[in-house]
């Protein structure tokens, strides 16, 4: 079985999309579909630059789901594939959800771009700049770093925000807590058998109760955009488990934005459920976190450019 997964936030870089676009008039169909929709030149940014502009959020996020499903229509169109034909299951990496919701045809792509839009200007709203943080713990697993964040909490918020495989897990809070977890590890990091922890250089404190504010105003868009039922099952970050009921999946929407990604058991899931082969579209973020997550043999696929399409076209 095969599953089609998509990345999230930091997978940007100046230049994303160019020579997908140089090649395939059906990539510049979807940049200018995603520009129409945000009334915005947001592939001239992609393109371009500045940097500092392509990775406020607001703007990373329809630019990392707009490069993946480029790749994927491509793929599609040009291939001559169906992505129901083809794969099993999608998944995507916080907003690479609402990627592989998009692939699966539970939203268009111009709604995709706006909720996306809406979703990144939220999240920065939620809490002023400053007064949150997120810090990989490089070498920890979810239980110790859960600890870890208690033990720096000190009555601010302190969670673990991703579970992104065996060796990395990233904590979200309060700036002076996730200081304080940081300080930790770099005093004692050895008695909590974590390696190092890394401030991360991020805007704001993802996927913990901080975000709650931006999780009503997802709750407000996306009811005003329900989505359709996919047709295929996401594995929905929150659970770490397929889902097709679109009422289902819209609330698990609104929780993922406090909640936490649980990508290392969502992977877990898909390799119990009999997916042997991962093929990751728009980047390179997730293949490696899914090769230390998988207990078994499983292939990684990583598809950005049109050699990596056609390389991808002989093997589906």
């Amino acid at each position: 079985m095969r599953a089609f997964i998509f990345p999230g936030q930091g997978s940007q870089a100046v230049g994303m999309g160019k020579a997908l676009s140089d090649a395939s008039p059906v990539a510049r169909e979807v940049f200018q579909e995603v520009d129409d929709a945000l009334g915005q030149k947001l592939f001239q940014l992609m393109t371009e630059g500045p940097e500092d502009q392509l990775v406020l959020t607001e703007n990373a996020q329809p630019a990392i789901m707009a490069n993946a499903i480029a790749t994927l229509r491509v793929l599609e169109k040009e291939g001559g594939v169906t992505l129901s034909a083809k794969a099993d299951y999608v998944a995507g990496h916080s907003l690479g959800e609402y990627s592989a919701l998009c692939a699966a045809g539970a939203f268009d792509l111009a709604t995709t771009a706006r909720l996306l839009k809406t979703r990144g200007r939220a999240m920065q709203a939620a809490v002023p700049v400053g007064v949150g943080a997120m810090a990989a713990l490089l070498g920890a697993d979810i239980d110790t770093a859960q600890k870890l964040a208690d033990a720096a909490a000190e009555g601010e918020v302190c969670t673990v925000a991703n579970d992104n495989d065996p060796s990395q897990v990233v904590i979200s809070g309060h700036k002076g807590a996730v200081e304080r977890a940081v300080a930790l590890v770099k005093e004692a990091g050895q008695s909590w058998g974590i390696k190092r922890g890394v401030l991360l250089p991020v805007s704001a404190p993802f996927h913990c109760p901080l975000m709650q504010p931006a999780a009503d105003a997802m709750a407000e868009a996306l009811g005003a955009n329900p989505p359709a039922a996919p047709l295929l099952p996401v594995v929905a970050n929150v659970t770490a488990s397929p889902v097709s009921d679109a009422d289902t999946i819209r609330d698990l929407l609104v929780q993922q934005v406090t909640g936490r990604v649980r990508w290392r058991e969502s992977v877990g899931a898909m390799e119990d459920i009999g997916v042997g082969q991962f093929v990751e579209f728009g980047g390179k973020v997730l293949g490696p976190m899914v090769k230390r997550s998988a207990s078994g043999e499983v292939e990684v696929t990583s598809v950005i450019s049109m050699d990596d399409i056609e390389a991808l076209l002989k093997t589906l």
